[in-house]
């Protein structure tokens, strides 16, 4: 996939002489996603966070296939080679996890380290895929018609109601997160959830075995679906940890920021 297809929007803090991290934010999210993360790292690291396809300020110019995982993770390693960056750790949340994974074990030898936050590998069976399609589907149209209803705000209010983000709306940045959810486009996200969901996207399962990188999962103490789910990658996947991080659900690095950026330093400093 040529990178000419996209226009990716992305921005740099920190150390310019430190190692890199590359940042993947979540579904609906953008290059400010882990902000407060960063806040913390920017004297040790050089961070790079990007707008994801269907998401931010980044552009696609290409068809409908631009969106999907394997083309977003073709255009994003040419970006780093765009940027000089030969090699990295790379940090990614939900969406941008799953993203992550399918990047660590299909260019394994441009990460340093990985953290996956909330993530998974996809789904394993072909039945479980097009059941989620169908899912995915429903929300895509709702997600279409926000821009005709101009109801965006409630769509995401109540998107944050499901029991994997726990106690997130109670969060003292719960507001903040929405405004800045609301400068993403309905339509474009339609498109990332229908070509980059988890249905559609390519099960990881089987290929988990032949990680070779130190990878970290992170899950919340509230989030027992991804809990379960990161147990069964620890079982399969080697070079892998778990922590499961208090007082959080699904979006740790929001709930429990200093957790977070303690985990993440500890193991990206470990020999």
């Amino acid at each position: 996939m040529s990178l000419e297809n996209y226009q990716f929007h992305y921005c740099f803090t920190g150390n310019s002489q430190k190692t890199p991290i590359l940042f993947l934010h979540g579904f609906m999210g953008n290059c400010h996603e882990f902000d407060e993360v960063i806040k913390f790292l920017s004297n040790d690291f050089y961070c790079l966070t990007i707008d994801l396809p269907g998401h931010g300020k980044t552009r696609v110019f290409g068809g409908d296939e631009c969106y999907t995982m394997a083309n977003t993770a073709q255009a994003l390693i040419k970006l780093l080679d765009n940027l000089k960056i030969a090699q990295c750790f790379l940090v990614g949340y939900s969406m941008g996890g799953r993203l992550a994974l399918y990047l660590n074990l299909h260019f394994p030898q441009r990460f340093y380290k990985v953290i996956l936050e909330s993530a998974s590998p996809g789904l394993i069976t072909e039945v479980e895929r097009l059941e989620r399609v169908k899912s995915d589907e429903q929300i895509a149209r709702k997600l279409t018609r926000c821009v005709e209803e101009g109801d965006f705000r409630a769509f995401l209010l109540n998107w944050y109601n499901q029991r994997i983000f726990g106690y997130v709306k109670n969060h003292l940045e719960f507001e903040g997160m929405i405004e800045s959810r609301l400068q993403n486009n309905p339509l474009e996200l339609a498109k990332s959830l229908r070509f980059m969901g988890t249905g559609c996207q390519p099960s990881l399962w089987e290929k988990l075995k032949e990680n070779t990188n130190s990878l970290l999962l992170l899950v919340g103490e509230y989030d027992e679906k991804f809990i379960i789910i990161n147990r069964k990658m620890v079982n399969i996947c080697k070079f892998t940890q778990l922590k499961i991080i208090s007082n959080s659900a699904h979006n740790i690095h929001l709930e429990n920021t200093l957790a977070f950026v303690q985990n993440l330093n500890k193991f990206l400093i470990e020999v």
